[in-house]
């Protein structure tokens, strides 16, 4: 592995050009690289080395290389990256930054580097003897480090704390014989133009922080996140360059040498437009008050507009009729849409014909283009708004003439199953079933078999579609296909949703029906499956080879060596064990506490982006998807559509959170949980700047719960724990939560007046925006119980980024979800909180809970809590398991059934 490259401070600060900075590449981060992730979580490291390779080839001089994931063995996938870019001559010949959150990944890596390393990070958050523990293992290894401008208190915001904390840092790495060269302060970039005057010099806190601890602090670096900066002008590519290329003329000569840049998407100071550059000068150097207000306006005349976009837009009204709808239906664009459709109506004999020619035709566009990838999924819903708008205009006229409807290309009945009650990604999948073609019967959600036998007899469907998000849901889709065999159908089932998957679909639903069986991955899919299956040609041989595919699952299911597993005795002797001075503190405020309308405003800065591009269909991380080559344009434009959608959600009360927390005391005894409810009234507030109303604190009667919990089975290397989430509770006494929370409170009225108005665009966006804000709700309650609730983190001040990559002390794990899979604890949970009188949320029969944007969890306070996936369970711990809960083992197994063999 190559040596860091000379970064030795010069005596004068570096030129405004940036000759001498050093730009670290990123995209071998998987928190930071959709793509990366991917492939190392599928153990492709031989495609995952070649994300290295284009970094240094596109001129980073350093790679940062981050392995953070919650279901990833982080210290194998480092050592094994590590070692395979060590032989590769075009990868080693530039320095690595080892990051990760874990000193014991971190330590995994440096054992694999070669040459010089670089730290990413170490900080004072935990205190200088702990800062100073790590400082001396990196020297031991002779690595560089990245240190965050960051103590006991909090981030560093201002200059005074900016130097202040690298000051003392700096000090006492000195007084243990640190190379001051191998020292890089990270000061903190944070954004500017944000709307809040405390913001305002944030840019020139850093630029003069830098310049000062360079002085105070010789021959250390100074790196930084240059993204952060221009945080509130997301999607504007403009705008964003001109400031970062603005900051780093600035900052370079202060002392800035190092940073997370892309080169290829910064300007030559000099030739940007004058207006915009002095625009965004007076923003990073705070020059005037109005600076932020006047950039903003000005932003507007930058974003995604050129000369070229501008004379289309013109011209476009003037081409002939049939070409405007098929632009419309390309565009989304739905102004005009119901004029042209007139127009083209007065064109043709009669009105099927317009649907049957010049929609379709565009249709046929749009569904070429996003088979072809050249379109995505929000672009395709809002062609489907369009589409509609303008049937819907036809539909009188063709009812008056007694016409029959233009023939579909095949009908489908689509159902979430019962006791379900998740559609975002069904409705996904109907609008472009539908903008392709085809006739789309949505039973909606809960819908049993028998009404979705019914509901495909009666419409006299060609297949069905079933979807489901919750485990319990994929016994359901067994139940469905076992009837349709039953009342001997032959149609094809389509199975979707988050929970399904390839194998499932091979292994428990096919096996039980003789019809085509398929899984559908996603939306993009669909339309290819489906085409397929209505095809004179191509259905048997895609039927035969479906079919063949599954039994080669079942086949290599049935001979695949599966990871051993221990006894669930060998298991619990080999059980984490939580060091006692890491136990969490007594409670500040025990009890339940309920919050009946949580600020929405105060919501919106705790979300993350990145789930909600994936909803629909869009790979990559917020807010690097906003300047991705391929989805980018797609992804500013629905980030757009979502930020005006959420400014009316605030504004006008489309929705209202409604949560509640509980803490108990509580006792760890074997892999149970034994809760103390012994509520009582509290006086309640929450942190400073939210806008929560407190209902009376929920009080219950005093008795006792035990939360049976699972643990890991499958044999680990020596060293690794089979882990239980008791494992993080005292026998002798402890503190645990939990917490109920929903932001769908209101989200029936609004669905329902965007589907009549055939909008699906603002019905699905409103769907995922509540689910966002639900999961921001969770994020923000979890963050007021670490520092006021509970209190074990009072001075706890982390940014958003910070939030999304869990860096804070303690979990908040779900029912349903790896370390917790068992679905059937929430009615405790519940219980417990009083949560239904407490928020409205309600469970099903199944434990989706309604309405459906909504969580619940646990909370674990422990320093050593993290989280993990139970996996796969032994017969052994089945039966522990329906003992401990006492159930009967057939309930117990319909439970578990997705963790066992």
């Amino acid at each position: 592995m190559a040596t860091a490259p000379d970064l030795d401070t010069p005596d004068e600060p570096v030129a405004a050009s940036g000759a001498s900075f050093v730009n670290i590449g990123e995209r071998t981060n998987v928190t930071g690289s959709a793509a990366f992730k991917k492939l190392v979580m599928a153990g492709d490291y031989v495609r995952a080395v070649e994300v290295a390779r284009a970094q240094v080839d596109n001129g980073a001089q350093v790679i940062d290389v981050n392995m953070d994931e919650g279901l990833l063995d982080a210290e194998f996938a480092m050592t094994t990256f590590l070692k395979l870019i060590a032989a590769e001559p075009d990868i080693a010949r530039v320095p690595v930054m080892v990051d990760s959150s874990k000193w014991s990944v971190i330590e995994a890596g440096l054992k694999c580097v070669s040459g010089k390393p670089i730290v990413n990070s170490i900080s004072m958050k935990e205190g200088e003897e702990a800062f100073l523990f790590y400082a001396r293992k990196v020297m031991a290894y002779g690595a560089a480090v990245v240190v965050m401008a960051f103590d006991e208190v909090g981030q560093a915001d201002t200059k005074e704390r900016k130097i202040e904390i690298c000051d003392r840092a700096y000090k006492l790495l000195m007084g243990i014989g640190f190379p001051p060269e191998d020292i890089i302060f990270d000061p903190n970039v944070f954004a500017v133009a944000t709307g809040i005057d405390e913001h305002n010099n944030y840019g020139v806190d850093f630029i003069e922080a830098t310049r000062e601890i360079r002085k105070r602090c010789p021959h250390v670096h100074i790196s930084g996140g240059l993204s952060n900066l221009s945080f509130s002008f997301r999607g504007n590519e403009p705008v964003r360059r001109a400031m970062h290329s603005i900051f780093l003329y600035h900052a370079i000569p202060a002392g800035m040498d190092m940073g997370i840049v892309n080169a290829g998407q910064l300007d030559v100071y000099d030739q940007i437009d004058p207006e915009l550059r002095e625009a965004c000068e007076d923003v990073i150097l705070n020059r005037d008050p109005g600076s932020t207000d006047r950039l903003i306006t000005l932003a507007e005349k930058y974003r995604g507009t050129d000369a070229v976009a501008e004379k289309a837009a013109e011209e476009w009204r003037g081409w002939p009729v049939a070409k405007r709808l098929e632009h419309a239906l390309v565009k989304g664009l739905d102004a005009f849409v119901v004029e042209d459709t007139e127009e083209a109506r007065r064109l043709f004999p009669r009105p099927i014909e317009v649907i049957e020619g010049p929609l379709m035709d565009g249709m046929n566009v749009v569904g070429d283009l996003f088979g072809s990838g050249k379109m995505f999924l929000p672009q395709v819903v809002k062609s489907a708004r369009v589409m509609k708008k303008a049937v819907a205009h036809l539909l009188p006229f063709i009812e008056a003439a007694k016409e029959v409807g233009a023939r579909p290309k095949g009908r489908i009945v689509m159902a979430t199953v019962k006791g379900d009650v998740h559609d975002i990604g069904k409705n996904i999948v109907g609008v472009v079933l539908a903008c392709n073609g085809y006739d789309i019967i949505d039973l909606g959600v809960m819908v049993s078999w028998t009404k979705i036998l019914e509901a495909a007899n009666e419409n006299d469907a060609d297949m069905i579609g079933l979807s489901g998000l919750i485990t319990p849901s994929l016994d359901e889709m067994v139940t469905v296909a076992a009837e349709m065999q039953r009342a001997g159908m032959t149609m094809p089932l389509l199975i979707g949703g988050a929970t399904t998957s390839k194998v499932h679909t091979a292994i428990r639903i096919s096996p039980v029906y003789t019809g085509p069986v398929v899984h559908v991955l996603d939306a993009s899919r669909a339309v290819g499956v489906a085409s397929t299956l209505m095809s004179d040609t191509q259905r048997d041989p895609f039927v035969e080879k479906t079919a063949a595919e599954y039994e080669a699952v079942r086949v290599a299911r049935a001979n695949k060596g599966q990871n051993e597993l221990a006894t669930l005795a060998d298991a619990r002797a080999n059980a984490f064990v939580a060091a006692p001075d890491g136990k969490a503190p007594p409670v500040a405020k025990p009890g339940v506490h309920v919050f009946e309308d949580w600020d929405l405003a105060d919501l919106r800065g705790y979300i993350d982006w990145t789930p909600f591009f994936r909803a629909w269909e869009l790979a990559g991380n917020y807010p690097a998807i906003l300047d991705d080559e391929i989805v980018g344009e797609s992804a500013r434009s629905l980030w757009a559509d979502a930020q005006a959608m959420l400014d009316k959600i605030i504004a006008e009360k489309w929705l209202t959170a409604k949560g509640v927390a509980g803490l108990w005391p509580c006792r760890r005894d074997g892999d149970d949980v034994v809760v103390h409810a012994t509520g009582r009234p509290e006086t309640d507030t929450i942190a400073p700047g939210a806008a929560a109303v407190l209902a009376a604190a929920h009080v219950l009667p005093e008795h006792e719960v035990r939360l049976s919990m699972l643990r890991q089975q499958i044999k680990k290397r020596e060293g690794r724990p089979n882990m239980c989430l008791a494992d993080f509770i005292m026998p002798e006494g402890d503190w645990i939560g939990g917490f109920a929370v929903t932001a769908g409170h209101g989200i029936d009225e609004r669905s329902a007046a965007f589907r009549a108005g055939h909008d699906d665009y603002s019905d699905i966006m409103l769907k995922a925006l509540a689910d966002r804000l639900a999961e921001a709700f969770a994020e923000r309650l979890h963050a007021h119980v670490r520092s006021d609730l509970w209190g074990y983190a009072p001075g706890e001040q982390l940014t958003n980024e910070a939030l999304v990559r869990e860096q804070y002390r303690g979990i908040r794990p779900a029912p349903g979800y790896p370390a917790c899979p068992d679905h059937s604890l929430k009615p405790a949970l519940f219980d417990l909180l009083g949560a239904t009188k407490a928020t409205g949320i309600t469970l099903t029969d199944s434990f989706a809970m309604l309405p459906t944007a909504a969580v619940s969890g646990f909370y674990f306070g422990h320093a050593d809590s993290q989280y993990f996936g139970v996996a796969r369970v032994g017969r052994d711990q089945l039966e522990d398991y329906a003992a401990r809960r006492d159930v009967d083992l057939d309930t117990a197994e319909r439970w578990l059934r997705p963790n066992l063999d």
